[in-house]
Parts: C-alpha cells; sequence; structure tokens
C-alpha cells in the first residue's frame, strides 16, 4: 500500500443527520464541502498518530454528559506498572449510571476475576477486533494511521494492522450485516470527519473494561484536528438500549507523530511465553460465514 495516497484529498457531497437526536441515521446531500475545509489526517506517508498520554486505552470522559466507564477507585489502572513489568488490568467503576443491570453484572464477574489475580479478557492479546469505538482505545502506544480517498477512509491500527472501512457519502446499507467493525458511512462537516457506524454483532466490547454491548448499537465519531494538525481529536457518542440506559460520549486524542510508516506488528498465538500468561482462546471459526 502507497500510503502516499493518505494524503488526497477534493470536495465531496455532504451528507446531513437529522436533527433533534442524540444520535441520527445518514442522508444525502447535495451539498459539497470546500476542499480547503477537508481535514488531511495524513500530511505525508509517514505521519501517524500515537495515544497522547500514558493511559491512551482509556477513554477521557466529556465536558459534560453521561461518560464513559472508567476505573474503580480501589483498584486504579496503571499503565506505567504494566511498563514496569506489573501485570495490571482495568477493574470498572460499576456505579456508573450508564449500565443496564444484565451489563453491570456481567463486567462485576470480570472485575472479581481481575481483583482475584486472575488474567481477563484483552481483545488485543488475544488477536480479537476491537470493534468500534473499542478500535480508538485498542492500544496505548500503538499508532494508527489513515488513508483517504474520495470514497472511502481507511483508519489502519499498527497492531496486527486491522483495518476500518469507511464508506464516504452513501447511505448505510438497508439491512448491514453484522460485522465486528459493523457498517461505517463517514462524511465531512467542514474540517470534522463524521463517522456513524451500526450492523454491530455483539461479540466485542466497547473499552478495555470489558463492557458488553448488543447488536443495537450505534456509535457516531466526530474526528478533527488541533494544535494546528498536531493533536487529533476523536468526539464519541455511543447508544445501545440494549446495553445502557441513557447515551453516552467519551472523548480520545492522539498526538502526531513523523519518522516511520507503518511496521508490521503480528499478533501470533505466543502470548503465554511474550507476556508470562496465557491469553487463550484466540478467535476460532467452527464453520465457514461466506
Amino acid at each position: 500500500m502507497d500510503l502516499r495516497l493518505l494524503s488526497m484529498r477534493r470536495a465531496l457531497p455532504g451528507l446531513i443527520c437529522a436533527a433533534g437526536m442524540a444520535l441520527c441515521s445518514l442522508s444525502v446531500s447535495r451539498a459539497a464541502v470546500p476542499e480547503s475545509a477537508i481535514p488531511n489526517f495524513a500530511a505525508d506517508a509517514n505521519a501517524m498518530w500515537v495515544p497522547d498520554r500514558p493511559a491512551g486505552d482509556d477513554f477521557l470522559p466529556p465536558a459534560s454528559g453521561a461518560g464513559p466507564i472508567t476505573s474503580d477507585a480501589a483498584h486504579t489502572y496503571s499503565p506505567l506498572a504494566q511498563a514496569q513489568g506489573q501485570l495490571m488490568f482495568h477493574v470498572a467503576d460499576l456505579g456508573n449510571p450508564i449500565l443496564q443491570p444484565w451489563a453491570a453484572a456481567q463486567m462485576k464477574k470480570a472485575n472479581d476475576d481481575v481483583i482475584a489475580g486472575k488474567f481477563p479478557f484483552t481483545a488485543r492479546d488475544r488477536c480479537w477486533p476491537g470493534g468500534v469505538p473499542g478500535f480508538d482505545v485498542y492500544e496505548r502506544d500503538r499508532p494508527i494511521y489513515f488513508l483517504q480517498t474520495p470514497n472511502e477512509v481507511l483508519i489502519v491500527t499498527e497492531y496486527d494492522q486491522q483495518v476500518r472501512h469507511i464508506r464516504m457519502n452513501v447511505p448505510h446499507a438497508p439491512n448491514p450485516r453484522t460485522a465486528w467493525y459493523g457498517d461505517s458511512v463517514g462524511r465531512y462537516e467542514g474540517d470534522v470527519l463524521v463517522v456513524d457506524t451500526i450492523g454491530f454483532n455483539d461479540k466485542t466490547f466497547v473499552d478495555n473494561y470489558r463492557t458488553p454491548h448488543t447488536a443495537q448499537l450505534h456509535v457516531i465519531e466526530r474526528f478533527k484536528l488541533l494544535d494546528g494538525g498536531k493533536t487529533l481529536e476523536a468526539a464519541i457518542t455511543v447508544e445501545d438500549p440494549g446495553a445502557f440506559t441513557m447515551p453516552w460520549s467519551a472523548v480520545q486524542r492522539w498526538k502526531r507523530r513523523d519518522g516511520r510508516p507503518v511496521v508490521e506488528v503480528v499478533c501470533a498465538e505466543n502470548s503465554a511465553s511474550y507476556f508470562q500468561y496465557d491469553v487463550r482462546p484466540i478467535p476460532a471459526a467452527e464453520k465457514p460465514d461466506f
């Protein structure tokens, strides 16, 4: 792949979102976004985006309103401890009012395992897809890259080269097939890339606290460049009446780094020797899905 394609930009037909709803579907508009307004998420082939803080695999809270699951106060997550050779896993604050009772009960079992010294599920260690919005906090230190073309935007995480496909300026498929990363459609609103995703299976988690969701999950991400292009911010809104009592929002930020293209980092079945703990099972297909 020639990552120099990342810098391709042109004016595109816009999409408008019905007003008055926390989350809404996309409809085609004839309005065009000026080329000068479309954000360029990769100024050259070596531009990458790395989480801008040590706990880059945690969401930041929104400025107001319901926010994401965070650490239990008695078991604060510290990626620095992990870097120093101490195993450290997320323990969720189950007092967050966004959780439906069944979701909180499922997460309590996972919390209890962590507190008891067991090794919990982590998507990246098991080679599982990150899902959405879990993709935005999939890694705390490895970068993501963008490929922008007129008809599609790809977001690639360096770890295991997982790819999100975002079809531009089209509506959702009438009956999208459920998938790990759902059915994503996008549009530019001035200098913001808006990504609307539905059509999920229920096999992923929305974060690294093992917060579950259902196939009703609906996610909107608004990607915007800040600080003169040095910072990338995603403002995320999540709605899933099957798992959450209300829509909630979160923020993720990355810092731009230059100097190298995507490198090959393959997720393999050797985590027991690499991480000193067994992270099986890895994904296995019992029957063909095509």
